[in-house]
C-alpha cells in the first residue's frame, strides 16, 4: 500500500476516505440514533435523479445530485414530520420517483454515457482533486452546523416533546438534520456508489454504537472506524485487484457481525 501512494490518484483516494469518513462518523451517528435509515436510503436512491438531469443537460452529475438528495431529503423531512399517512410508503414512492426520473433521463441522453456505473457502484480511486475540495468543504459545513446546534439535535433525537416544551424548532432541526444527511450522501455515492451508500453511512456509527453511550465518543470512535475501514478495504482493492467500493463496504460488514457477536458474547458472561 505504501508504493501505491506513490499514485496522485490513490493520494486522493485515500484523502477522499478519511474526509468521508469523518461524515459519516458525525451524521451516522444522528441517523443511527434517530433510527432514519430508511430516510437516508430514500435520499440516497432520489439523488439518482440529479445524476440523471446531470447527463441529460451535460453538467457535473455531483451537483445534480446534491439539488435532488436536498429536495428529497426536505421533502422526506417534511412528510416524517406532518404527514399522518404511513410515512415509509410516502417515503417509498419518493425514493421510486427519484429513480425512475434519474433513468428515464439518462435514456433519453444521447450519446454515451461515460462514466454511468462509477455513481452506481462508487469509483473512489477515480475521484478527482477538486472534489475533494467540494467535500472538505462539506465536511467543514458539517462539524460547524453539528458544533453550534450540538444540544438542540441531541434533544430532538431523544426526546422531541421535551425540545417542543423548550421551544425549540423541532420541525426546522430535525429538516436541517435530513439536509446534512442529503450532503453526505452525495459524498459518500462517489466512494461506495448510490447502491452501497447506506452501509458506509450507518455501519461505523452502529458498530460505534454498541461499545459508547455518549454521543461525541460515538461520533469520534464512528469516524475512526470508518478510516480504518476505507483503508483496509483500499488496500484489498489494490492488492487482489477488486473493486474499492465493494470491499470497503465488505471489510465494514464484516467487522460489524464480528463487533455484534463479540458483544453478544460479552453481555453473557457473567458479571
Amino acid at each position: 500500500m505504501i508504493e501505491a501512494l506513490q499514485f496522485e490518484f490513490m493520494r486522493n483516494a485515500v484523502t477522499a476516505g478519511i474526509l468521508v469518513s469523518i461524515a459519516c462518523g458525525i451524521i451516522g451517528t444522528f441517523v443511527v440514533v434517530n433510527r432514519i435509515v430508511f430516510i437516508s436510503g430514500g435520499i440516497a436512491h432520489a439523488a439518482y435523479g440529479g445524476i440523471g438531469l446531470g447527463y441529460y443537460f451535460q453538467f457535473n452529475p455531483v451537483w445534480g445530485a446534491i439539488v435532488f438528495a436536498l429536495i428529497s431529503a426536505l421533502g422526506m423531512g417534511w412528510v416524517e414530520q406532518n404527514t399522518k399517512q404511513r410515512n415509509d410508503t410516502l417515503i417509498g414512492v419518493m425514493w421510486a420517483i427519484g429513480m425512475a426520473v434519474g433513468v428515464i433521463l439518462i435514456d433519453i441522453t444521447e450519446g454515451y454515457k461515460a462514466g454511468l456505473e462509477s455513481y452506481l457502484f462508487g469509483s473512489i480511486l477515480a475521484v478527482p482533486r477538486g472534489d475533494l475540495m467540494m467535500m472538505f468543504i462539506f465536511d467543514l459545513c458539517i462539524g460547524i452546523l453539528i458544533t453550534l446546534l450540538y444540544k438542540e439535535l441531541l434533544a430532538i433525537s431523544f426526546d422531541p416533546v421535551y425540545a417542543t416544551t423548550r421551544n425549540l424548532p423541532v420541525e426546522a432541526l430535525y429538516l436541517l438534520l435530513v439536509g446534512l444527511i442529503a450532503l453526505t450522501v452525495v459524498m459518500v455515492m462517489q466512494i461506495v456508489g448510490l447502491i452501497m451508500v447506506i452501509a458506509l453511512l450507518t455501519i461505523p456509527a452502529a458498530i460505534a454504537g454498541q461499545w459508547q453511550q455518549e454521543i461525541k465518543q460515538m461520533m469520534l470512535l464512528a469516524s475512526i472506524l470508518g478510516i480504518i475501514f476505507t483503508l483496509i478495504g483500499l488496500w484489498l482493492s489494490y492488492a487482489f485487484d477488486l473493486t474499492s467500493g465493494a470491499t470497503i463496504i465488505l471489510v465494514s460488514g464484516c467487522a460489524y457481525l464480528l463487533s455484534l457477536t463479540l458483544k453478544m458474547f460479552g453481555d453473557r458472561q457473567p458479571a
